[in-house]
């Protein structure tokens, strides 16, 4: 997603977030492709007919992750279960600086509910660490969103969103350890993924440190629409490498 800056730093928080692009190409606006069906669309079950392909292969039935940290998964985002705690998490000044989605639930319920309410291009998850919701993500199609308008995307790219909501867990390398555990769930996940992306902030040192920790490279710089970023790149071909 191309908008606000990416970060990540001792506070955890890293971010490369929502924007305002036009609304034909926005993870969860309501103007879909014609190839990608809703997700709530009533499906043809008579015998033959071919399953319509989730855009991102459901990261609801994705497996855990065992990291050194423990037993890593991702769990989409309920309204009704998870709106309070990452409201919660937005309103830390520490991630709000760069989520810039501080205020009343309202303003979270809005921004993950454009992603529920979507195609399925842009998946809203909690990350839960031994049974413990304590990171927020968004796994994201980068090829239909306005970020592939920045670079040469190919199909099936596909992008990350983080952060840590507690301060407790942010400043002893968890981040760098959580951003590795989700590329590789992508990768595991989505067969026809190549490459998972992040595009933070050029500025963002500690961030840039972050990404490469977890296997990323640095690609190229890209003018986005609030800031000039690194666009860094994990490829499943390295993974093993790097």
């Amino acid at each position: 997603m191309s908008g606000p800056r990416a970060w990540f730093s001792d506070t955890g928080v890293i971010r490369s977030g929502p924007g305002t692009p036009s609304a034909d190409t926005t993870p969860g606006s309501s103007a879909r492709s014609p190839s990608i069906p809703h997700p709530s669309a009533p499906r043809d079950v008579s015998p033959g007919a071919a399953t319509p392909a989730h855009p991102l292969d459901d990261p609801a039935h994705w497996a855990a992750a065992m990291t050194p940290a423990g037993r890593f998964h991702l769990e989409p985002v309920s309204i009704e279960r998870d709106l309070r705690r990452i409201t919660r998490w937005m309103n830390d000044p520490a991630v709000s600086a760069y989520w810039e989605l501080a205020g009343p639930p309202s303003i979270t319920l809005a921004h993950v509910r454009r992603q529920l309410d979507g195609d399925g291009r842009s998946v809203p998850c909690l990350g839960l660490l031994d049974g413990r919701a304590m990171s927020y993500f968004e796994i994201y199609r980068a090829d239909l969103d306005p970020l592939g308008r920045h670079y040469s995307a190919r199909t099936d790219d596909t992008g990350i969103h983080v952060l840590i909501g507690s301060d407790s867990d942010r400043g002893r390398g968890l981040g760098s350890l959580l951003i590795r555990a989700v590329a590789d769930l992508v990768l595991d996940h989505r067969p026809g993924c190549g490459r998972v992306l992040a595009e933070p902030d050029l500025r963002n040192t500690p961030s840039l440190a972050a990404f490469l920790a977890a296997g990323f490279r640095y690609s190229s710089e890209i003018d986005l629409p609030d800031k000039r970023a690194a666009l860094l790149v994990r490829d499943r071909g390295y993974r093993n490498q790097l």
